[in-house]
């Protein structure tokens, strides 16, 4: 694929350029020099394969874009488990109301990952997609002084002569767009891990911040809690401010070790009583957890780049945070008609636990009786998604909920999709769910288009009754669901 020749170069180009640096078959095992073995349980590093951070200060040169450059973005990075999309929301959200009363900050930029519905969602200005004319122009900007971009991929060559991989180019276009757009403040999150992951290439940021951790990634940061905190404990800088959200004994231990490395003390953020109780934004509970880290991390930013402690948050900046915060795809309701739609991109042990916990009482406050339908997909080489299927099952089970219709499905959005790759997942699927809920009504959808169409059948069976929907298990899932929904 080359853009090199005169013409439009658009969008859908741009699109194309990215998902074609997509990495062929994730690396087994280690590279000698560029990561780390583990030595056990005890926090040291167990990084498997090519750190995403290798080539990323290269590629920076070749855009023209300095470390000092980078750090002058003024950036909050963001590592943990669970929450970090949520959490950079939040925290942008208090910052922009904190700007719409004082002036400052004027421009806020915000990087994520994955997307729900398209790829602009990633890179984010004042809260807003990047405009899809910006995302092509700032890509090719980045493709034309990026030859190894247009070249064919050649396992001979070096990390930096093959070019960044999809990832990676997700990471330099945000820093890039960043500088093009003179924000006031980049709200950063890691991709999964920390001390080697592609967005960690940020030398000198104002906050470092930590969500809660669990078991995730394990495949590439290593079998143990505290592998996985020695990981995301990477982003703590000097001179940066060290916060993390409570966390249990043993990643807590690792973070302290981590931040006292560099010459700093970990702040563990409690539970924030300025935030409002009561109010949708902050449902569940975790949702409070993550806007209380959020607030420690816009007031510890407004105190180093404003010059002073008493530079805060105030009561309103913090109501009206929370009021305009959004983020699709993240413990969202929606009503259609004789359905009630509750969506979560939950996608590991912990989340799908969470998630059933606020579709349970939810569901229940609004109507205890309402037919309960489950839309299900999980489908990863790096995680285990029958032990993700059987951990929701076992939060349902607790909170004493039985989901009369179960509905399994790949990610493949629509019958013109490939959707064969996965479908033979479904039945292992339904024998894991039929061991804890062998009364359950099941079916298998090959696509996400064909689960909903599912949902409104049953929901023709049972006319009289309201249908409460959970969808959950991966953001792949997700975004396909909205999409549709939307559409309808």
């Amino acid at each position: 694929m080359s853009f090199a020749r005169p013409g439009p170069r658009t969008y859908e180009d741009a699109v194309r350029v990215i998902e074609s640096r997509q990495r062929r078959k994730r690396p087994k095992g280690t590279s000698a020099g560029t990561s780390a073995q583990s030595t056990g349980n005890s926090g040291t590093p167990d990084l498997r394969g090519l750190p995403g951070i290798t080539g990323m200060r290269e590629w920076l040169d070749m855009l023209g874009h300095s470390p000092d450059a980078i750090n002058s973005l003024n950036v909050i990075h963001l590592a943990g488990t669970k929450g970090k999309g949520s959490t950079c929301a939040f925290t942008e959200s208090f910052l922009r109301a904190h700007g719409k009363r004082t002036g400052f900050p004027q421009k806020t930029g915000m990087y994520t990952s994955p997307h729900l519905l398209r790829p602009e969602e990633r890179i984010r200005i004042n809260a807003s997609p990047l405009a899809t004319t910006k995302f092509a122009q700032y890509l090719f900007e980045i493709y034309d002084k990026l030859p190894q971009l247009a070249a064919e991929y050649d396992p001979g060559k070096s990390v930096v002569d093959r070019g960044p991989r999809t990832l990676q180019l997700y990471a330099l276009l945000a820093l890039h767009t960043f500088i093009r757009e003179r924000v006031d403040v980049a709200i950063i999150e890691t991709h999964s891990g920390g001390e080697y992951d592609a967005t960690n290439v940020v030398s000198r940021p104002v906050v470092t911040a930590i969500t809660s951790l669990g078991m995730d990634h394990v495949q590439t940061l290593g079998p143990s809690i505290e592998n996985i905190a020695w990981h995301k404990g990477g982003i703590y800088k000097a001179g940066a401010a060290a916060l993390s959200t409570k966390q249990d004994p043993e990643p807590a231990r690792v973070l302290v070790e981590r931040a006292g490395r560099v010459s700093e003390d970990v702040t563990f953020v409690e539970e924030d009583p300025a935030l409002p109780r009561g109010t949708l934004q902050l449902k569940p509970l975790v949702q409070m957890k993550n806007a209380s880290l959020a607030v420690a991390a816009a007031n510890a930013f407004l105190s180093r780049t404003r010059g002073h402690q008493s530079q805060s948050l105030d009561e309103n900046d913090v109501r009206l945070g929370v009021e305009q915060w959004h983020w699709p795809g993240r413990f969202e309701i929606l009503p259609r008609d004789q359905c009630t739609y509750f969506v979560d991109a939950a996608h590991n042990d912990m989340s799908v636990g969470i998630a059933a916990d606020w579709f349970v009482e939810s569901s229940r406050e609004m109507l205890a009786s309402a037919v309960r339908v489950l839309v299900f997909s999980h489908i990863n080489e790096l995680r285990d998604a029958v032990g993700v299927l059987s951990s929701l099952a076992e939060a349902l089970r607790r909170v004493d909920t039985h989901m009369e219709h179960v509905v399994f499905t790949t990610y493949a959005e629509a019958e013109s999709d490939d959707a064969s790759a996965a479908a033979s997942d479904l039945a292992v699927f339904r024998d894991t769910w039929e061991q804890q809920f062998p009364n359950s009504r099941i079916w298998l959808e090959p696509t996400v288009e064909g689960a909903i169409r599912r949902v409104e059948v049953v929901a023709k069976q049972h006319i009289a009754a309201d249908i409460h929907v959970l969808i959950t298990g991966s953001q792949h899932l997700v975004g396909p669901a909205l999409r549709l929904l939307s559409a309808g």
